[in-house]
C-alpha cells in the first residue's frame, strides 16, 4: 500500500522542530505557537466553559463577565498551564482555581496557572473579568461575536486553538428590547428593571472559534427547518426586500440541508438551526452552528436581482449550512488545514446548487466563480499553496483568501475526476464518519481516499496542493496538405525552472464553418501527443480548455477573436473570455487596447448574463489598470456610447443593469455626467433598468468622484437614506469620496486609529474610492502610511481585513511612484513577515504588469 509513503510525505515539518510529546514549553510567547497547542491537546480534555456576560445597550461601556472554566488535566511535572487572554491585564479583575483565589499573572497574552494549583483529573477554575470588544463587533444597537480564527481569547480567558472543543453555557443579560441567539437552544428568559437575561442550553462540541452569539435590536422571523421553529435575526428595513426574500432564505437552507444529509448520509449533526443577517458584515458569512452569521445584503434582494445576485445568495447558504458538515463537525486539527473546511464548503455548495439546475448552468457558474478569483492571486509573485505551514495561531487568518476558496475547489473537481465521483463520495463518507465531532488533517483525507483508487496521489498532491502557482499550457500543430499530422500539447510553471506536471482533463475543441470537433484531454506529462487530433481536418481556429475544467494559462491565437461568432456555447465563449484576458496579462496575447475593443464588440452580442458580467469587468480592469491616461481620456467618449448603445441592444433587464453598471463605473466625459447625474436627480433609471436605493448611492458616488465640489451632492444622498445602519456606512465612504482634499486627509490619517476601523466592510470601500484612479495624484502620499500599519491591522483586524485593505488601496495603480513605494518597503524590510509580503506582492500585481503593458 502506499500510505507510509503518502503520510511521510504529507506530515508538516515545522522550522522550529516541534514535536507532538513536548513536555514543556521552553518561554511563554504570545498567541497560541504549535508547540503550546501540542502540549494542551496532551494535556487536556472534557473542557466545559459556562459564561455569564452582562451587555450594556451603550457600545462605549464594558461589557462584565464571569466564568466557570472546568477540564480534565494530565499533570506533568510543574508545567504552568497557560490559558489564552489577550486583553489589557486590568481587565481581568479575579481568578480562582479548585476554590481558592490566586494571584493574577497575565504574561504575553497569557494567564498563567501555576501547577502547585492543579491537579490531575478535574479542574476549575473562576474568572471574573471585563470583555474584550476586538471580536465582539459592536455597533449602534446590536452586537455578533466573531472569533475565527483565534480571537476568543480577546474577550474571555480560554484554550484559543481548534482541536480543543469544548461545550459552552452561556447567559447573557441585555436591554428588555433586545433579542439574542448561540449555539445552544433558548431555555429561559427573565426580565427585571428593564433588563432581560436569556439562558441557553450547553452548546454541542465546539471549537473556540464556533462558539458565537448574537444581540441587539433585531426584528425576529421564525420558520420550520426540519421539524423544528428556527429564527432569522435582523436589522433590514426596506419591506419589500424582507417579502421577496424571505422565503427564498429558508428555502435555500432547507434544500441544502436535504442535500447534504442525503449526499453525507449523515443528519444535521447539530441541536438547532439559527440565522443572523449583519449589516455590512466583514465576511459573506460564518458557519457558527445554530447562529450561523450572514452579510445582511447578499441575503436581502428586491425582485430585480441579476443572476449574479441570486448566485451569490444561494452560494453563501450552501456554503455555510455545508460547514454543518465540514469544518464544525469535522474541523481541522490546526490551521494549516483551514483549507479543508473551505475547500469542502464551496465545493459541496456548488454541488448542492447545481444539484437543483441543468449541468450546463453549473459548469458555467463554477467557471466564472472560481477561475477568475483563483487567477487573480496564483498569477502573482506571492502565489502561495493551497496548504501552508502555520507555527503561531496569531498569524492564521493571514491564510485566508483566493486560494482556498476558489484554486481549493478547481483542485478537488480535478480530484474527483481522478479518482471518480461515487469512489470520492464514499471516501469522504468515510473520512466524516471517522472523525465525526473530532478533529482531522489533510493527510487523514487523503489516507482514507487513497484506498478507494489505484491512482498514485503523491506527486498530483505535491503539484496541486503543496506548491503555489499555475501551468502554462501550449500547442503545437504540424500539418500535411490540410490535414493535421501530429498535435502534441506541454506545460511548463509559470514561474521557476523547475518541470513540474500538473495532472488534469480539459477539453480542445476545433472551430469549423459547420461544425466543432472535440476531444478530451488527460494531461500527465511534460510533452504529449493528442492522437485523436491526428487526421482532423484544418480547423479554422482552435480553443484550448473549452468547457472550462482545465487550470492554467492556456495558449489562445488571436484568431479566436476573429470568428467568435462560431462560439455558439456559453461556457466555450466563458472559458475564451478567460483565456484571452490571461493571455493579455502575461504579455503573450493580444494588446490591452485591442482586447479591449474585442470586448467591446461583444457587449450587445454576449446574451449570456454570466458572461457579459465577466467581460464588462474585464473591461474595466483594462480600462483603468492598462490604458494609459491619455488613451483613456481619448477613448472615453466612444466607450461610453458603445455600452449606452449595448445596454439599449440587450433585451434582458439583468442585462441592461450589468452594462449600466459598467457605463456608471468607467465615464469621464461631461455628457455622461450630465446623463448620470439626471437619473440621480430624478430617481428615473433608464427604461427597462431597476435601481434601488444601494444603487443610487452607488451612482452618486461614482458622480462624487468627478464633481470638484461635491458637498451638496453627498449631503442630499445622505437624507434619502432611510435605513440607520446604511446611513452609518455612507458617512464612513463619503469622507472618503469627498473633494474635499483636508476632509480626506482626516478621514485618512484617523484610519491609523483601530477604533476607526471597526466597520472593516465600510472602510474596505471607502478606500476604493479614497483610491480611485481619478484621484490617484493626490492620494498617492497615503501608500507607505498604508504599508506602514498593515502589520498592525493584520493584529486588530478580522481574517479578511488585511488583504482587502491592500487591494481597496493598491489594485486601480499603474502609475512607476506606485510601484517604487512597494519596492521601497519590501527593501527597507527585508525580514518582513512573508505571508504579508505575499499579500502585498499579490494586491500590486496589476501595477507591476502594468509597467511593461502599458507602453
Amino acid at each position: 500500500m502506499k500510505k507510509v509513503r503518502l503520510l511521510a510525505l504529507f506530515l508538516v515539518v515545522f522550522n522550529s522542530g516541534y514535536h507532538a510529546q513536548t513536555k514543556s514549553l521552553s518561554k511563554i510567547e504570545s498567541g497560541v505557537s504549535y508547540e503550546l497547542a501540542q502540549l494542551r491537546k496532551s494535556t487536556l480534555s472534557d473542557i466545559q466553559y459556562e459564561l455569564s456576560l452582562k451587555i450594556p445597550e451603550s457600545k462605549s461601556e464594558r461589557i462584565s463577565g464571569t466564568e466557570v472554566l472546568t477540564f480534565n488535566y494530565k499533570k506533568q511535572n510543574e508545567t504552568s498551564l497557560l490559558i489564552d487572554f489577550k486583553e489589557d491585564p486590568s481587565s481581568l479583575l479575579s481568578v480562582s482555581v479548585n476554590g481558592q483565589t490566586i494571584k493574577l499573572i497575565l504574561e504575553n497574552e497569557h494567564v498563567v496557572i501555576d501547577a502547585k494549583h492543579l491537579k490531575s483529573g478535574s479542574n476549575q477554575i473562576n474568572f471574573n473579568f471585563l470583555a474584550g470588544n476586538g471580536a465582539l463587533n459592536r455597533r449602534d444597537g446590536y452586537l455578533y461575536a466573531l472569533f475565527v480564527p483565534d480571537r476568543a481569547r480577546t474577550m474571555f480567558p480560554c484554550f484559543d486553538q481548534p482541536n480543543l472543543k469544548a461545550k459552552y453555557s452561556l447567559s447573557l443579560t441585555v436591554p428588555e428590547k433586545w433579542s439574542a441567539i448561540a449555539n445552544g437552544k433558548l431555555k429561559e428568559t427573565t426580565i427585571q428593571q428593564g433588563q432581560k437575561t436569556l439562558k441557553f442550553n450547553q452548546s454541542d462540541l465546539l471549537p473556540t472559534y464556533l462558539f458565537s452569539f448574537s444581540a441587539g435590536d433585531f426584528k425576529n422571523h421564525t420558520e420550520k427547518i426540519s421539524e423544528q421553529d428556527s429564527r432569522i435575526l435582523y436589522r433590514e428595513t426596506d419591506s419589500l426586500k424582507i417579502k421577496n426574500s424571505m422565503d427564498s432564505i429558508f428555502s435555500l437552507y432547507r434544500n441544502s440541508l436535504a442535500y447534504y444529509e442525503k449526499w453525507t448520509g449523515i443528519k444535521h449533526p447539530f441541536q438547532k438551526h439559527g440565522l443572523v443577517a449583519v449589516p455590512d458584515f466583514q465576511f459573506g458569512g460564518m458557519e457558527h452552528p445554530g447562529a450561523i452569521l450572514f452579510q445582511n445584503s447578499t441575503l436581502f434582494l428586491d425582485n430585480n436581482a441579476t443572476q449574479n445576485q441570486l448566485n451569490n445568495r444561494s452560494n453563501l447558504i450552501a456554503h455555510e449550512v455545508a460547514h454543518l458538515w465540514f469544518g464544525d463537525m469535522v474541523t481541522m486539527d490546526w490551521f494549516n488545514d483551514v483549507w479543508m473546511k473551505e475547500v469542502f464548503a464551496n465545493f459541496m455548495a456548488d454541488k448542492s446548487t447545481g444539484a437543483s439546475s441543468d449541468k450546463k448552468v453549473y459548469d458555467l457558474k463554477f467557471l466564472t466563480g472560481h477561475f477568475p478569483a483563483a487567477y487573480s492571486v496564483d498569477r502573482t509573485l506571492g502565489a502561495n499553496p493551497i496548504r501552508q505551514v502555520l507555527d503561531n495561531l496569531q498569524n492564521a487568518g493571514m491564510m485566508y483568501g483566493p486560494i482556498i476558496y476558489n484554486k481549493a475547489p478547481i483542485m478537488m473537481r480535478q480530484l474527483e475526476l481522478l479518482i471518480g465521483e461515487e469512489d470520492f463520495r464514499k471516501g469522504v463518507n468515510e473520512y466524516l464518519t471517522k472523525y465525526a465531532y473530532t478533529n482531522a488533517s489533510w493527510p487523514d483525507l487523503i489516507t482514507i481516499l487513497d484506498n478507494h483508487t489505484p491512482k498514485d496521489l503523491q506527486s498530483w498532491n505535491k503539484v496541486w496542493v503543496n506548491d503555489p502557482g499555475r501551468p502554462i499550457i501550449d500547442y503545437d500543430i504540424k500539418y500535411k496538405g490540410d490535414i493535421i499530422h501530429r498535435f502534441t500539447i506541454s506545460q511548463r510553471p509559470e514561474y521557476g525552472k523547475e518541470q513540474k506536471n500538473w495532472p488534469q482533463e480539459f477539453e480542445i475543441s476545433l472551430f469549423y464553418n459547420d461544425k466543432v470537433e472535440k476531444v478530451n484531454v488527460k494531461l500527465s506529462e511534460k510533452e504529449q501527443e493528442i492522437v485523436e487530433l491526428k487526421g482532423k481536418k484544418k480547423p479554422l481556429f482552435i480553443l484550448q480548455n473549452s468547457s472550462g475544467i482545465g487550470y492554467g494559462v492556456f495558449k489562445t491565437d488571436r484568431t479566436v477573436m476573429t470568428d467568435f461568432s462560431l462560439i455558439k456555447d456559453e461556457i466555450n465563449r466563458a472559458s475564451a473570455y478567460i483565456s484571452l484576458y490571461e493571455n493579455m496579462l502575461n504579455g503573450s496575447g493580444s494588446k490591452p487596447q485591442e482586447l479591449l475593443q474585442f470586448f467591446e464588440k461583444q457587449l450587445p452580442k454576449e446574451t449570456t448574463e454570466l458572461n457579459l458580467r465577466l467581460i464588462t469587468g474585464y473591461i474595466s480592469s483594462i480600462y483603468w489598470n492598462f490604458l494609459p491616461e491619455n488613451t483613456r481620456l481619448k477613448e472615453s467618449g466612444n466607450i461610453e456610447n458603445v455600452l449606452w448603445n449595448a445596454l439599449e441592444a440587450q433585451t434582458a433587464k439583468n442585462n441592461k443593469k450589468n452594462i449600466f453598471d459598467c457605463y456608471q463605473g468607467i465615464f469621464q466625459s461631461q455628457k455622461a455626467y450630465d446623463n448620470l447625474y439626471k437619473i440621480w436627480k430624478s430617481q428615473i433609471p433608464p427604461k427597462d433598468v431597476s435601481l434601488n436605493d444601494e444603487d443610487f448611492t452607488n451612482l452618486v458616488l461614482a458622480l462624487s468622484l468627478r464633481n470638484n465640489a461635491n458637498n451638496d451632492l453627498l449631503q442630499e444622498q445622505l437624507t434619502r437614506i432611510k435605513n440607520p445602519d446604511r446611513i452609518n456606512r455612507f458617512k464612513i465612504i463619503m469622507q472618503a469620496a469627498s473633494s474635499d482634499q483636508k476632509i480626506r486627509d482626516d478621514f485618512f490619517n484617523g484610519l491609523m486609529q483601530k477604533q476607526n476601523r471597526a466597520n472593516e466592510s465600510a472602510v474596505g470601500s471607502a478606500l476604493g474610492y479614497l483610491h480611485h484612479p481619478l484621484r490617484q495624484q493626490a492620494s498617492i502620499q497615503y501608500l507607505p502610511k498604508s504599508l506602514e500599519v498593515l502589520q498592525e491591522i493584520q493584529k486588530t483586524g478580522a481574517i479578511f481585513f488585511p488583504d482587502n485593505w491592500l487591494r481597496s488601496t493598491f489594485s486601480n495603480y499603474q502609475d512607476p511612484k506606485a510601484l517604487d513605494v512597494v519596492h521601497h518597503f519590501l527593501l527597507q524590510n527585508p525580514d518582513y513577515n512573508p505571508i504579508l509580503k505575499n499579500k502585498i506582492l499579490q494586491a500590486t500585481d496589476n501595477l507591476r504588469r502594468a509597467q511593461t503593458l502599458i507602453k
